[in-house]
């Protein structure tokens, strides 16, 4: 904690100080209608004297501040009219409002010099001629909060076949008819509404100098989660508000009402988790954070908790095989965070919250716009636990470690508004835990067996930074550099048996985009180059290895309509303990009819297996390690991990209830050439070697949205994998994986603030590792049970000057956990001691209530 509040102090006393001056704060109308001209007037207004400028993109006014002793309105003004948008006495020249793009031409969409004016909150706004037509523009709002225009949205006439899409820039006309009023603006991932045009309610009429026009705002809500379908590559975005249906204290439970990855423990001891995604371990997933290397290597372990929850914009998740800028080793999937950015996030969000474990967290993130190019923001989070009794299947283990996690992030964006972005950043983590059993204090038992416990401490610390440049003349053309530096280092014991670690990664990239003759050809190229260096001591035994690996990527991207689009990469990398390789990979995207989306993706993925950090639940065992047949100058004496993936997708949009509705299906499947094999079918012991025969992984998957009732959301899903790997030549179903998984979330909110949501997860029957060398008493079955389980949370927002959430939930109702969880735990120190069998959860009900506050 004490890190928190030092930490707190000094940004507050740095940052927040508001030095007096002569400055003026003045609002008055600017016209446009999307967020390119929000960008385009804000930009246009950043001078020397100008401290604040923000444009609402449905108001149109534009409150700007500014020092009076330095710049004059009228100057401020003359620049917005030399940008191409009116004022509302000022009209700007045309040969200036014609260079604007379509989407900006606002002037279309209302009468000629007249102000234009909307209703409510708007994403798509509409001008009716009463004499012949109707013209709009539909736009969507962006994981940050902006406006962009939407191309192919449907515009109809309810109840009729009169209907019309939008174009490239989400214009539309479409002409009244006599048999109804009641207009429909849909769009697949969102929510449509139907609006009476006659409902004076919805719209005003502005009375104009020769006809009367009407413009109507059309409310369409976007999904918390969803698929874009005019994207190549197949991602799902989770936003910020799909994230709020949970706890979601750090990124390992940012999945709980997501079908498509399951979230884990590791073991009964020491409370990390794992993802899966397509029937493989987190550790064939990609994890990126703003698409720089996330937490791997040794941080695989505890990587997910390093990531806090309110840190979070949104997350990225997309399945197959990715863009080759982006590296060599998805071979799942890759999995990229957005954290909140200094520019568009709250200025200060505060949450807390505790449960009935005794577990308690603490956020805190603050941001501040230093000057009109240069903004920061501070990312806080700390969490402890220290309730060493919590054993509730009364075996001798706490069921939950307790300790303290404390990270930051903290950074800064430089926009000079002329095509230059930059940003510096750095990043920390402490992370001391203490497991094992009840009775169990490191001051005395440490190194002794009077009781068995577990002590990890990992201190992470990163620099990261950024510059791009998007060339003003040509938007297309941009070039950007990435950097990153690591140093991690752990230090952990689990019984008698020590793991010291540590990790110094270096990695920077460099794309540079533009097009071949027009924007139908687009294409990104660059080099990258990492640096690995990693030291281990485990059992008293040094294993050291340093990996460098220079390389460089082309990707190509042909969009020759909007129905058909196509990206192939390919990337050439040397590996100084490998050699060099290729990796080629292709995603197709064809909309064969409206509303149907077609995916198809093929690619390679390598990657080297950290076989310690990847398997510290085997560490709290009996098991002993044997690395089979390792030939030297590899990583533990073992060969790369290379498979194959494809995969094919169907996004399917059709009427429900009345109301948009989506049914995805998918089909992926991995094929490795080689795998480095993690063999647990000896009860004694646990074997690493290099694949032998074949290793694949089908996954199956359905997935229904609906809205049977107005802000009543059903999101339904069913899974099946058919994942086999070669053991000491047998080819066997992969071990504690359910083939079958149904899921069902229900999502309530009510329009004075209270939001339910209720998830339901069915895990199925999973195959266990071969026990038989045990004794009959500690022997496990051939499969576990199968389980359900269910989560709830109920959050009530309320305050307008100081807006703020109140959460209620429980976790795991039924209070289901697994049976003897650990094996011979009366035995710690024996030789058929085990945590790492687990196959369902290891903790029951949990109970917890939290509270957040928010300031714009």
């Amino acid at each position: 904690m004490k890190y928190l509040y030092m930490l707190l102090i000094g940004f507050l006393c740095f940052h927040f100080t508001i030095a007096q001056s002569t400055e003026k704060n003045d609002s008055f109308f600017v016209a446009g209608v999307c967020e390119q001209c929000k960008a385009r007037i804000q930009n246009a207004v950043k001078l020397k004297g100008v401290s604040n400028a923000v444009w609402n993109v449905d108001s149109k006014i534009l409150n700007v501040t500014y020092n009076e002793s330095v710049i004059t309105l009228n100057k401020i003004k003359n620049k917005i009219l030399a940008a191409g948008h009116d004022l509302e006495d000022k009209k700007a020249k045309d040969i200036i409002y014609k260079q604007l793009p379509n989407c900006c031409h606002y002037r279309e969409l209302t009468v000629n010099d007249e102000k234009q004016q909307t209703v409510s909150d708007s994403t798509a706004s509409i001008t009716i001629n009463n004499a012949e037509t109707i013209k709009g523009v539909v736009v969507e709002e962006d994981a940050k909060g902006k406006f962009n225009p939407l191309q192919n949205a449907s515009v109809y006439w309810l109840g009729s076949d009169k209907g019309v899409v939008t174009d490239n820039y989400g214009v539309f006309n479409i002409k009244p008819i006599q048999s109804n009023n009641k207009l429909i603006v849909s769009y697949t991932g969102y929510v449509s509404d139907t609006i009476d045009v006659a409902d004076k309610n919805v719209f005003k009429i502005v009375l104009a100098a020769k006809k009367n026009f009407t413009e109507v705002t059309v409310s369409s809500k976007r999904r918390t989660s969803y698929v874009s379908s005019l994207e190549t590559f197949r991602t799902q975005i989770m936003t910020g508000g799909e994230l709020l249906k949970a706890a979601c204290c750090n990124l390992s439970e940012s999945f709980e009402t997501n079908p498509s990855v399951d979230v884990s423990y590791n073991d009964a001891v020491t409370g990390s988790k794992q993802i899966q995604l397509l029937g493989l371990s987190g550790n064939y997933s990609q994890l990126t954070v703003e698409n720089l290397p996330g937490p791997r290597g040794l941080a695989t372990p505890l990587g997910l908790n390093s990531i806090a929850g309110p840190w979070i914009e949104s997350i990225q998740l997309t399945k197959g095989v990715g863009s080759v800028a982006n590296g060599y080793e998805s071979i799942a999937g890759q999995i990229n965070v957005e954290l909140k950015k200094p520019e568009s996030s709250e200025k200060l969000l505060a949450n807390a919250y505790v449960n009935d474990f005794g577990k308690t967290d603490l956020n805190l993130n603050v941001s501040k716009r230093l000057n009109k190019n240069w903004s920061t923001a501070l990312l806080l989070h700390d969490d402890f636990s220290n309730n060493t009794s919590m054993d509730e299947n009364k075996d001798g283990f706490r069921d939950m470690p307790t300790g303290n996690l404390f990270s930051l992030v903290n950074r800064y964006k430089y926009d000079n508004s002329k095509g230059l972005l930059a940003q510096v950043g750095v990043k920390a983590m402490i992370d001391d835990k203490i497991a094992g059993q009840t009775a169990f204090n490191p001051s005395k038992d440490k190194g002794t067996t009077n009781a068995y416990g577990v002590g990890i401490k990992t201190e992470r610390y990163e620099l990261f930074g950024k510059l791009g440049y998007v060339f003003p003349q040509q938007r297309y053309k941009s070039v950007g550099l990435q950097l990153a530096a690591i140093n991690h280092q752990q230090n952990a014991y689990f019984g008698l048996t020590d793991y010291n670690a540590k990790q110094k990664s270096f990695y920077t990239n460099f794309i540079y985009q533009s097009i071949i003759n027009t924007t139908e050809h687009k294409f990104r190229t660059g080099i990258s180059f990492s640096y690995d260096d990693y030291n281990e001591i485990f059992k008293n035994q040094l294993y050291t290895r340093t990996e460098i690996v220079p390389g460089a990527f082309f990707e190509y991207t042909f969009t020759p309509s909007d129905k058909f689009s196509a990206v192939a990469g390919l990337r050439v990398d040397n590996n100084n303990l490998f050699g060099s390789f290729v990796t080629p990979r292709l995603n197709i995207r064809y909309e064969p009819f409206k509303g149907t989306v077609i995916r198809m993706s093929a690619g390679r993925g390598q990657r080297t297996a950290n076989i310690f950090a990847e398997n510290t639940s085997v560490f709290v065992s009996a098991r002993q390690v044997n690395i089979i047949n390792p030939q030297a100058g590899k990583a533990y004496g073992l060969n790369p991990e290379v498979a194959w993936n494809k995969g094919i997708t169907v996004d399917q949009k059709f009427k429900l209830f009345s109301r948009d509705a989506t049914v995805s299906i998918d089909y992926f499947r991995n094929d490795f050439t080689n795998q480095v094999v993690t063999d647990l079918e000896y009860a004694r012991a646990i074997r690493f070697y290099n694949l032998n025969g074949p290793s694949y992984s089908n996954s199956y998957q359905i997935e229904l949205n609906a809205e049977p009732l107005k802000k009543f959301e059903v999101r339904l899903a069913y899974r099946y994998f058919d994942v086999k790997t070669t053991y000491n030549n047998v080819l066997l179903e992969k071990p504690l994986l359910a083939p079958h998984r149904a899921f069902l979330s229900l999502d309530y909110a009510t329009t004075n603030a209270w939001k339910f949501n209720y998830t339901v997860t069915y895990n199925g029957v999973k195959r266990l590792p071969n026990t038989s060398a045990n004794t009959t008493q500690f022997q496990l079955a051939n499969y576990s049970q199968d389980y359900v389980l269910m989560n709830v949370q109920v959050s009530k927002s309320f305050g307008k000057k100081y807006p703020m959430d109140v959460y209620v939930g429980a976790e795991n109702i039924t209070g289901f956990t697994q049976p003897n969880a650990i094996v011979a735990a009366n035995q710690p120190f024996g030789q058929y001691f085990d945590a790492s069998m687990i196959w369902g959860p290891i903790t029951g009900r949990m109970l917890y209530v939290g509270w957040r506050l928010k300031l714009k």
